[in-house]
């Protein structure tokens, strides 16, 4: 039971909350077996179980999100975040699941007024010439107000929901425990890696919660693009950022999900837009290797002189060098038809998997038999992403979780595109950065140069290593793991051995038993041999004939 145990009454709190959402909507099972029911009960809580079924969605994956919906803005994020892994979960689960929203209004600014003075450290009227206290926007962890600096800077004030930090962390501790209860006794639940799952999203509803941290997010992205003067981002005002506080200059354009809605009072010329913030986007991916992970048209903003304008850098995903090589080996291996390649990267990509190598070939094969031939800036990235993720999922792989952004990122470039520029295409983008990156990564110097790096590495930690393994040796904690597979094909074959050692025994036994009878005169005889000597001798030669039979067919399925 994962619930045997409850860190703290607010933890009770939101258990019995949950609990109810879970039996309204028609998850009784789910709350038996994870002992929820058993936690509750130990805790003094009686929930009404006749409440249960009461749901009147019919499919699964409707029940699932609209629980989601009512459990809040964790679950909420978290089926956000999966409605983007098309590499776990099938069609009609992300279908379903892209469809969650969060039914979020902003709160009076009275009750926000006391934490906001708190952070400042001052008065608000001492902080700002002028703060309009009707918010701008609201999300379910912050919103946004509008406000004048003393020396005539607009800016925006972005503030975190009093208490929301405090409901994120106690979902985050019940989520993890139950991801644990999938793990162990979730049967195919499992294959979805939920303690995984948890831990990434966990990673990054924490980082979303503490603005100092999309603060240095926001500072590394701008530095990264200070010569693409086609880009404006926000300026943070340092004095005043804070965990739960973030000031920074307001930008002020028409966003894309405004335009795409038809408030259109500006022209603006969609294709060079489309371009534009595509381009963008791909340069932090390819070259810089740390990108904006949520670019959905409500946080691109349309300004003036054709210039675009980033907002919200709460998520922000970072991507290697060996990942972007990854990355590059799969296009290279479908243009030259390298399907080792392609296999290769998906089985490093899940570690300790029980895939079927030779099916995953054949898919593998499939795959490439689709796109081979295409030029890269003829491609259909959408198609080719939703392909790849397909045989992730009924190959029992996954995708890295910032592989997994990346396709989620893609999708809405591509997605976006289209709406803005008929005839976009992501693949006409991604080419030229691919081959730059192709130059980057495969030349000469820079093989030699990861080679020489990877072998100081190992000079480096192999004193270390060898003097771990020598100190567990002398404490006599050295273990050896043996991953023996067939395993019970190998028992038995070791059965299999040892009864035709005992019938060998028993055979020369009888042999022996009868060579003693034969020199007996007393007792009935046959052909004038002692009777009993002879039924002993047929019966012996029966018995070896029969083990020399079964070592000769051994013998012959083994070839």
């Amino acid at each position: 039971m994962i619930f045997e145990t409850i860190g703290a009454v607010g933890d009770l709190k939101r258990l019995s909350s949950i609990a109810g959402v879970l039996l309204r909507f028609g998850f009784r099972d789910l709350f038996e077996r994870s002992g929820l029911r058993r936690a509750l009960e130990k805790a003094g809580v009686r929930p009404d179980i006749a409440k249960s079924e009461s749901s009147t969605l019919e499919s699964t994956p409707a029940r699932v999100r609209a629980a989601l919906e009512e459990l809040g803005p964790t679950f909420v994020k978290l089926g956000q975040a999966l409605a983007s892994r098309s590499d776990l979960l099938p069609p009609e689960w992300t279908a379903e699941l892209s469809r969650l929203h969060a039914h979020v209004t902003a709160l009076p600014f009275d009750a926000l007024r006391a934490q906001v003075q708190e952070d400042l450290g001052t008065d608000i009227e001492a902080a700002f010439a002028s703060f309009d206290e009707e918010a701008l926007a609201a999300g379910s962890i912050a919103q946004v107000h509008a406000a004048t600096m003393h020396d005539g800077t607009d800016v925006v004030v972005k503030l975190r929901r009093p208490g929301i930090d405090k409901t994120v962390h106690a979902d985050l501790r019940l989520l993890a425990r139950l991801a644990r209860f999938l793990e162990d006794e979730g049967g195919e639940l499992r294959r979805l890696r939920p303690t995984r799952i948890v831990r990434d999203f966990a990673r990054t509803m924490r980082a979303e919660l503490d603005f100092r941290s999309e603060a240095r997010n926001l500072a590394l992205i701008a530095r990264n693009l200070e010569a693409v003067d086609a880009v404006v981002l926000p300026r943070v005002i340092s004095a005043f950022t804070r965990d739960r506080l973030l000031v920074m200059t307001r930008l002020r354009g028409t966003s894309a999900a405004d335009w795409l809605s038809g408030l259109r009072d500006v022209a603006f010329d969609a294709r060079a837009m489309a371009s534009l913030g595509t381009d963008v986007v791909l340069r932090m991916v390819f070259e810089d290797g740390v990108f904006h992970a949520d670019p959905h048209p409500g946080n691109l903003l349309f300004l003036d002189a054709g210039r675009l304008g980033l907002l919200d850098f709460g998520q922000v995903a970072h991507l290697s060098e060996a990942r972007r090589r990854d990355l590059l080996r799969i296009l290279l291996g479908v243009a030259s038809r390298d399907e080792d390649t392609i296999i290769d990267v998906l089985l490093e990509w899940s570690p300790g998997n029980d895939c079927e190598v030779d099916v995953l070939a054949g898919d593998v094969r499939a795959f490439i038999d689709r796109y081979y031939g295409a030029e890269l800036q003829d491609l259909d990235v959408e198609r080719l992403l939703l392909d790849l993720s397909e045989m992730v999922r009924e190959n029992d792989l996954y995708l890295p979780a910032d592989v997994a952004i990346l396709v989620k990122v893609f999708l809405l470039l591509e997605g976006l595109g289209r709406a803005l520029d008929p005839g976009f295409r992501l693949s006409s983008h991604i080419e030229p950065l691919a081959r730059g990156l192709e130059r980057r990564l495969l030349s000469k110097r820079s093989l030699m140069r990861r080679g020489a790096n990877e072998l100081r590495s190992l000079l480096m930690d192999l004193p270390r290593d060898v003097d771990r393994v020598l100190k567990r040796l002398r404490r006599g904690k050295l273990r050896l793991e043996l991953d023996l597979e067939r395993l019970e094909h190998f028992g038995e074959r070791i059965s299999s051995s040892a009864n035709r050692l005992t019938i060998g025994m028993i055979t020369a036994a009888l042999i022996i038993g009868t060579a003693i009878a034969m020199t007996i005169d007393a007792g009935p005889r046959i052909f004038g041999i002692p009777a009993l000597g002879l039924v002993g001798f047929v019966f012996s030669i029966v018995l070896g004939l029969g083990l020399l039979w079964s070592i000769w067919q051994s013998t012959r399925r083994r070839s």
